[in-house]
């Protein structure tokens, strides 16, 4: 057995989509190393396990921590021969795991993949350089522009451990575009720390709205779904993109963390409640179908009660089409944590963000019900006993709502597939089909 599975290796991703990309290009290095890799796989035939960690938030680092842990006792019960991890968390506390759990043969920084393949016995191929072997369903795949961020937002440590931002040549992307799309990629979903910052360091503008231009002539391509967009010096050009580009999707996932302008300058977000208000404002009325995607932090220092109420109103007034709440998590060495006192209770922290969530649970359940009788294009995902599983424009993977079609024998699909389809029930977070032959 372990003769025969020697070659085999274990690759297993946490945190977000950009650690499922580097895992990718990982996986296609060791692949064309001759080794044999299974992904985020419980085969106890693979005797070697990398593990891609992530070291965001709490919750994500202990996330990382325990699977590291549950591997290492894997280890000492020889199921396994050899352990590595490598990413976020191992990028920041090296030297603090190394020393806490000895169990594992080495830790790698989040962009040693040469000493990563090194390591495994094998060698960095250059000749494969852009190539990936996606982790993700055939028909979509994530493209990271960019590595690190330049911004300064005083409770985030991804500059730690990332670096300054390095955005990846548009002519680069593009090939890696036209290689996913003969691989069957249908639905790009374009991913960085920071993705309206894209172009900055290279050109000394911002190249967003072009990039996704760009893409977009790129054969085989239907979707390209934008995500992480910075809403300070939002650039115009980019709204325009968006609304005219037919395979642009009209969706923007646009991260506004807070709307009290006490709690944003403490933040350093670098834009203000009524800059935030008029931003949306002018995205709506440019681009009157869209969906708009973004993410809350509850709890930060400054963070009264009346900025709380500040930010409950807020989601009121805007309505947005899908929103995530994240506590707010002390991390060292960040600006928050050294300037300010984390004076709220994580209880009082998870109380603030359920009664955002609750307040959304409504507005979702009342966008969807308006929804009910009409009829849409949605691409299919997967097909399960009960139903096909698809997703709308307005919906990106794992993260959103999805379309749950009624099967019918009398219009086979497969995944990947664009169908039209009629809504003919909702809840809060999904919507209910029937295909239109």
């Amino acid at each position: 057995m372990e003769n025969k599975y020697r070659n085999r290796i274990n690759i297993v991703t946490l945190g977000c989509s950009k650690n499922i990309v580097d895992s990718e290009f990982l996986i296609a290095q060791l692949s064309g190393n001759k080794f044999e890799v299974v992904h985020d796989s419980n085969d106890e035939s693979a005797k070697t396990v990398i593990i891609n960690t992530c070291g965001f938030i709490r919750e994500a680092k202990e996330e990382s921590i325990n699977t590291i842990l549950n591997f290492a006792r894997a280890k000492e019960a020889g199921m396994i021969d050899r352990l590595f991890v490598f990413g976020c968390l191992a990028e920041r506390y090296k030297n603090e795991l190394r020393s806490e759990i000895p169990e594992v043969d080495d830790f790698f920084g989040a962009k040693n993949m040469q000493e990563i393949i090194r390591a495994m016995g094998g060698n960095f191929r250059d000749e494969l350089l852009g190539d990936r072997i996606i982790t993700t369903p055939r028909h979509y795949a994530y493209l990271k522009i960019s590595e690190g961020c330049n911004r300064i937002c005083s409770y985030c440590a991804i500059p730690l451990i990332r670096g300054k931002h390095v955005s990846e040549p548009i002519e680069q992307l593009v090939n890696q575009a036209r290689k996913l799309a003969a691989g069957g990629v249908r639905e790009l979903l374009v991913i960085a720390q920071d993705s309206t910052y894209y172009g900055l360091d290279l050109y000394k503008k911002q190249k967003i709205a072009e990039l996704l231009r760009k893409l977009s002539e790129v054969s085989g391509i239907e979707w390209i779904r934008l995500h992480y967009a910075y809403p300070a010096s939002f650039p115009d050009d980019l709204i325009c993109e968006i609304r005219d580009n037919p395979k642009v999707c009209k969706y923007l996932d646009i991260p506004f963390q807070h709307i009290s302008d006490r709690v944003l300058d403490r933040m350093r977000r670098g834009i203000s409640k009524k800059e935030t208000y008029s931003l949306i404002e002018r995205i709506r009325k440019e681009i009157p179908e869209i969906a708009l995607r973004t993410t809350l932090l509850t709890g930060h220092p400054g963070e009264t009660e009346t900025a709380f109420g500040e930010l409950k109103q807020f989601v009121k007034d805007m309505r947005f089409e899908r929103l995530g709440v994240f506590p707010y998590s002390e991390e060292e060495g960040t600006y928050s944590a050294l300037n300010f006192q984390d004076s709220t209770s994580n209880r009082r922290k998870n109380e603030r963000a359920n009664e955002i969530m609750s307040i959304q649970n409504k507005i979702s359940g009342d966008m969807n019900l308006a929804k009910k009788g009409q009829y849409m294009t949605v691409i299919i995902d997967k097909i399960e006993d009960d139903f096909i599983i698809a997703r709308s424009e307005h919906d990106s993977p794992e993260i959103d709502q999805e379309v749950l079609i009624y099967k019918t024998a009398a219009v086979p699909v497969v995944s990947g597939d664009f169908v039209k389809v009629k809504i003919v029930d909702t809840d809060d977070y999904d919507l209910y089909a029937d295909i239109q032959s």
